[in-house]
């Protein structure tokens, strides 16, 4: 096996100054060291080198000084303050013409976009919940909750939670203004109106391709009192009571994993993305939102899923990347 320099492209904790208007969650999809290390181990462990590209402005520096020595790159690069803030690495990588791992630059911006997102999966025969966007006051005032009370309110293009909280949650026309008022002032996008669903929610890690295969349904930990879930609103310094409602028998966990895989392919994901979905009032499993660009943590989702397998993280996170590998002729 020929061995590859594999480039990465990261944001730790400390990679951009806080700024005055800056909300306090704007830095929550930055990744600890140990995250990089980890990554790093899965790259030896599959007997590639890995290398340290830094963020985004660090390999547009380096590219302006030389080339940038690596055979491939993984970028798990976030970006800041737009929606196409996921496609800066991607978009570099591919100016300078070294092949990379994961999604392109077009798929993580229209992913990142909810509303967009909402409308090409829904497009593929995936369920989403009715929902709407409002860009301001009047809008919001104007808007007829979708699907009736309550709604759900969220930050148009953010990821990892951002900008949801229990106020997230609305049932009055009052409730509704003012957490559009919020999303518009402190995160700076229009937000995203859907109706509530109150069922139990799943998230279903997909990787590979032509075909893509779906790994283990899990099933998320909702807040006991609201049922949003609990991964949103519970804090460092604040433990809450939670529940998992849901029954994921064999036929709910391969509807969820078919669902899961048509918006991956329906959005031209690559290597690998975690889709996520709430059940209706009803059990029916219906769209959040699919991320091509998961965290690697290794008590995310991928230690999770190896731990279930008995393998680890190293091994799983090593597989996914040699299947990347192949597709890019570089195995």
């Amino acid at each position: 096996m020929t061995s590859r320099s594999i480039g990465i492209l990261y944001e730790l904790h400390d990679a951009y100054p806080r700024r005055p208007c800056d909300p306090p969650d704007a830095h929550v999809e930055y990744e600890p060291e140990a995250t990089l290390l980890a990554l790093e181990r899965a790259i030896e462990a599959i007997g590639h080198r890995p290398v340290r590209l830094g963020r985004p402005h660090d390999l547009l520096d380096a590219a302006g000084k030389g080339s940038v020595a690596v055979d491939v790159a993984l970028s798990i690069a976030e970006g800041f303050g737009t929606r196409n803030r996921e496609a800066w690495a991607p978009v570099l990588l591919e100016m300078l013409g070294i092949p990379q791992l994961g999604s392109d630059a077009l798929t993580l911006s229209l992913s990142l976009d909810k509303a967009w997102t909402r409308a090409v999966v829904a497009d593929a025969g995936v369920p989403v919940a009715p929902g709407a966007v409002a860009a301001s006051l009047r809008a919001a005032e104007a808007l007829d909750p979708p699907g009736g009370w309550p709604c759900f309110v969220k930050p148009r293009w953010e990821g990892t939670a951002k900008g949801i909280h229990r106020g997230s949650l609305v049932a009055t026309r009052a409730e509704l203004v003012a957490a559009v008022a919020r999303v518009v002032e402190c995160y700076r996008q229009p937000a995203l109106v859907e109706h509530f669903l109150p069922g139990a929610e799943y998230t279903v890690t997909v990787v590979g391709n032509d075909p893509a295969a779906a790994l283990p349904v899990l099933q998320r930990a909702l807040e006991r009192e609201s049922r949003i879930g609990l991964h949103a609103v519970e804090t460092p310094d604040a433990a809450l009571a939670h529940v998992t409602p849901g029954a994921l028998d064999p036929a709910l966990e391969a509807e969820l994993a078919a669902l899961a895989i048509r918006a991956y392919d329906a959005l031209a994901c690559r290597d690998f993305a975690r889709a996520d979905f709430k059940c209706d009032a009803t059990g029916r499993p219906v769209f959040l939102e699919i991320n091509p660009l998961p965290t690697f943590a290794p008590d995310g989702s991928f230690g999770i899923l190896a731990e279930l397998a008995g393998t680890t993280y190293e091994a799983l996170v090593g597989d996914v990347l040699a299947r990347g590998l192949v597709r890019l002729g570089l195995a």
